[in-house]
């Protein structure tokens, strides 16, 4: 190689490092949005969706911080740590067991919640909805006597129904099922309980509600449970049950029914609450929110396989049937 060009090369490669090393300071000083829940799924499509909207771009004017747990439930703390180090300006947490995580992290770093498993006043977490008072805001469900609606709609769809299941998630899902159960026995159903604790409980539950010969099934809330959705509703199929869940994704994949808030909006909607907070708000002055549209959507083509003549006046009052 000639000097002349070993000189250009050199030159032209040392005029580079201080660009890139000015680019990756420039990126680094960018505010951080930590974001931690199970996997990422439409929900959290749906969050970066509504970042976007907002004007936060992943990279440019904000860098976001995913940690995604899948199943091991365990990872939450780890990863709760890790996102505090990282010094977030707001940490997002999609479920019970990463709020509770993030809170046990710090009580200082703004953190955005979306949960319909717990109540934020008893679990702690808040002094009140109107202003929660810490560093803790968002979007939680907390209606556990919705089991009893949907209990309501699945005997529409199912007149003989008579003996009740109810798959629940036995690590948060406590609550909602106390209140499913006093539901039952208002309607005097018998009722049996499905707990699970980890993804191979789901078909050990369903071949429980073979055995104890069942008419049909509630399928209450909990990460695991949304996650498993499509097993769940091809189980049921499979042993001739119809189901009713709270979330609207249900029906898409097989399952019969579904009566529930529109799960994607909400994480959406937690998109406002992170701008916010990024524009200087409190989150102890940011109300909690509960979602006040609730969704039914029915499959007709899963009532069908299942022999149900769902009423014409049920198809008419669902926001969407699904043919």
């Amino acid at each position: 190689m000639r000097r002349r060009d070993f000189i250009t090369l050199v030159g032209g490669a040392t005029a580079g490092w201080p660009l890139t090393a000015h680019a990756q300071q420039k990126t680094d000083d960018l505010p951080r949005i930590g974001i931690i829940q199970s996997f990422p799924n439409e929900n959290f499509e749906a969050l970066t969706e509504g970042l976007r909207e907002a004007g936060y771009i992943n990279g440019q004017n904000v860098l976001m911080e995913s940690r995604f747990t899948g199943a091991a439930v365990d990872r939450y703390d780890a990863f709760a740590n890790e996102l505090v180090a990282l010094k977030c300006k707001v940490i997002f947490a999609g479920a019970p067991y990463g709020i509770q995580a993030v809170l046990k992290a710090t009580n200082t770093i703004p953190t955005v919640g979306v949960d319909l498993e717990s109540d934020p006043v008893a679990s702690g977490w808040a002094q009140n909805l109107a202003r929660p008072g810490g560093n803790l805001t968002g979007l939680f469900l907390d209606l556990p006597e919705l089991g009893g609606k949907q209990i309501e709609l699945l005997r529409e769809a199912a007149p003989r129904l008579s003996h009740l299941a109810v798959l629940w998630d036995a690590t948060i899902g406590m609550v909602q099922f106390r209140a499913t159960e006093l539901a039952a026995g208002a309607a005097k159903l018998t009722l049996q309980s499905l707990p699970i604790r980890r993804v191979e409980d789901v078909k050990d539950g369903f071949e429980q509600a073979a055995r104890k010969q069942v008419d049909g099934i509630v399928v209450l809330s909990s990460p695991l449970i949304l996650n498993q959705r499509s097993q769940i509703a091809e189980l049921a199929l499979s042993i001739h049950l119809p189901t009713i869940s709270i979330f609207t994704s249900f029906p898409k994949v097989g399952g019969l029914m579904a009566y529930g808030p529109n799960l994607a909006s909400m994480f959406k909607q937690a998109a406002s609450y992170i701008s916010r907070i990024l524009s200087g708000a409190r989150p102890s002055e940011l109300p909690i929110e509960r979602p006040s549209k609730f969704e039914l959507l029915i499959n007709m083509k899963t009532a069908k396989a299942l022999g149900l003549d769902v009423p014409l006046q049920l198809q008419q009052r669902a926001d969407e049937v699904i043919e």
